[in-house]
């Protein structure tokens, strides 16, 4: 059974002593937690005692003052229940609340730290599960979970003492329904089991399946799909709403049956304290008592199914955000070097590397970029051009050889400063739904407006920024979808260069724009060049002909390297794909 169908044990100890771990900062408000449930759980039995001994003495006594006396002790001891009821509640909620905020942050940052590998492998709906939904379910692990189960068990006990204590008699015919109820909620327990996991798998897909369609949503009607998707989302709705129904079923069935279990043992207590009444071998206050007693006996019995099961899933829930948290398919931050400024020497030396084992999609990879040089990588879709620069950044690590930047390893620089070492303008822009500042500072507040603005009018973006809609407070909405291609492709740029980098890296940053915009893309390029390293890919030769050096890669391998004029006098493959595109760059 997968990770998201599988239930997991009642009393996983493993799992709940690393899920305390959450609640050591919260500790006090945790064992005061415990000891209100405790408490409640002692206090159940005594209201029917208290009102034993008013019917058994002061109401068979006629003792209209000791009666007032009694009802006064029994409205503190609900005042007393009332209050811990509070307690209890409120404890609960607070502490779930509090520990489940901290997991969400743990986890997010897990998240941050997991390296693109993993996001490649594991589906995003997946991750939205485990930091929302899951981290919610734990909410009610406090509230439901061992500390009300444990007060559960405790008030079954004490109250079973108690009626033996007081008549064994009516005790043993109060309790002769126990069999046919702990057997009903037996089968309750493992049905709702099944059916929360047919609900949590229904809910799964009907969330992928939205999340999915939405995005591609273009797709659907350029396709003319529509009906098509209305008709796979009914079935998928169909399907959660008949799961829904059935724990709903089962619930329906299960509180009538513990319904009628409790009043035939109730009327039986009746029938056979009334008998008693009459021999006058049993007092009005104890079969009063008994009534109240089997009402606090099996409304806990018909409690604990739902608690065993709730706690069941917060168990699933934990074990898959302790998953999570336990993974190591992060980038390690193993280095601790951190130069004062970066120079913009890269060597690739004898580099091979693989995302999926040994199917390697670069073989042997050797060159070298000088400080301020530009080198430019061509080839074909496929071909490795993206999974060089993607090393460079240790977006993934290699599986063999070295990459070093100004002659020390890049495995050596601490992971941070590296990557802000390196300015990246990737062919797929993501822009966030927020301002255009933040999209460009990322929130950094180290990034002022001014140098904000002074990148932009580096680029020629400011005045196009500026006519927008609150200018730089321009909201772009979600994946920038108010901002055309190009615009988008603009502010990335502007994103790359406040960072201030050593190394400039474009992947097929220019393939996505306009001439007019390209120009204006270029121009900025010769400005922000000097002086720093460049790594261009690009479709385009006619961008990178003033390259110092081209590098040609195909299937993984540098197959030519050299300026524009060197490679077109090999006549080999650079020299083929400038012919391709010798209209497009004369």
């Amino acid at each position: 059974m997968s990770n998201e169908t599988k239930s997991g044990q009642i009393f996983d100890w493993v799992t709940l002593r690393r899920l305390y771990a959450f609640v050591k900062p919260y500790q006090a408000r945790f064992y005061l937690l415990i000891f209100v449930i405790l408490l409640s759980a002692c206090l159940a039995p005594v209201l029917p005692l208290l009102i034993k001994y008013t019917i058994d003495n002061e109401v068979a006594a006629g003792d209209y003052g000791g009666l007032t006396g009694m009802l006064s002790l029994m409205i503190g001891v609900l005042v007393l229940q009332g209050l811990i009821q509070f307690l209890n509640t409120y404890l609960s909620g607070w502490l779930g609340q509090n520990v489940i905020r901290d997991i969400r942050v743990r986890v997010y940052e897990k998240i941050l730290q997991l390296r693109l590998k993993f996001f490649d492998n594991t589906p995003i709906g997946r991750l939205v599960t485990r930091t929302i939904s899951d981290v919610e379910t734990l909410a009610d692990v406090f509230s439901e979970g061992m500390a009300a189960i444990a007060g559960d068990i405790l008030q079954l006990v004490l109250i079973i003492g108690v009626m033996f204590y007081t008549d064994w008699r009516l005790s043993a015919i109060s309790l002769s329904m126990i069999p046919l109820m702990l057997l009903s909620t037996y089968i309750f327990k493992e049905k709702i089991k099944v059916s929360f996991n047919e609900v949590r798998t229904a809910v799964a897909n009907l969330n992928s399946f939205v999340q999915e369609h939405i995005t591609g949503m273009s797709i659907v009607q350029i396709f003319g799909s529509e009906q098509i998707e209305a008709d796979k989302f009914r079935q998928i709705n169909h399907e959660h709403r008949k799961a829904n129904i059935r724990s709903i079923w089962y619930y329906s069935v299960y509180y009538p049956v513990a319904d009628i279990l409790s009043a035939a043992a109730t009327g039986l207590v009746v029938w056979y304290g009334a008998k008693e009444i009459l021999n006058q071998e049993v007092t009005y206050g104890t079969v009063t008592a008994f009534i109240m007693f089997i009402n606090l006996f099996f409304r806990p019995i018909r409690m604990l199914a739902d608690r065993f099961n709730t706690l069941q899933m917060g168990i699933v829930s934990t074990d898959r955000i302790l998953k999570l948290l336990d993974s190591d398919d992060f980038t390690p931050n193993n280095g601790t070097y951190e130069p004062a400024a970066f120079r913009g020497n890269v060597d690739f030396k004898n580099v091979w590397f693989a995302y999926n084992e040994e199917e390697y999609v670069l073989r042997d990879i050797n060159f070298s970029v000088k400080e301020g040089e530009t080198v430019a990588f061509v080839g074909a879709t496929g071909a490795g051009k993206s999974s060089i620069i993607n090393l460079l950044s240790r977006f993934y690590d290699i599986n063999k050889g070295e990459i070093l930047i100004d002659g020390v390893k890049i495995h050596e620089y601490r992971l941070e400063a590296l990557r802000r070492s390196i300015g990246v303008v990737l062919q797929d822009v993501f822009l966030f739904s927020d301002t255009i500042e933040n999209n460009i500072n990322l929130r950094d507040k180290t990034i002022t407006r001014e140098r904000i603005v002074e990148a932009a009018k580096l680029v020629g973006v400011h005045d196009f920024i500026e006519r927008l809609p609150g200018g730089y407070d321009y909201n772009v909405m979600e994946r920038g979808s108010t901002l055309s291609v190009g615009q988008r492709q603009l502010i990335s740029f502007v994103r790359a260069i406040v960072q201030n980098p050593r190394i400039i890296v474009l992947d097929e940053a220019t393939s996505s724009v306009d001439t007019e915009t390209e120009e204006m893309i270029q121009q900025a390029i010769r400005k922000l060049m000097t002086g720093r390293t460049a790594i261009v890919i690009a479709h385009r030769l006619s961008t990178i002909r003033e390259a110092h050096k081209i590098i040609v890669v195909d299937k993984g391998r540098i197959v030519e390297q050299g300026t524009h004029e060197e490679l077109l006098q090999k006549e080999g493959f650079y020299s083929n794909l400038y012919r391709m595109q010798y209209k497009e760059v004369v």
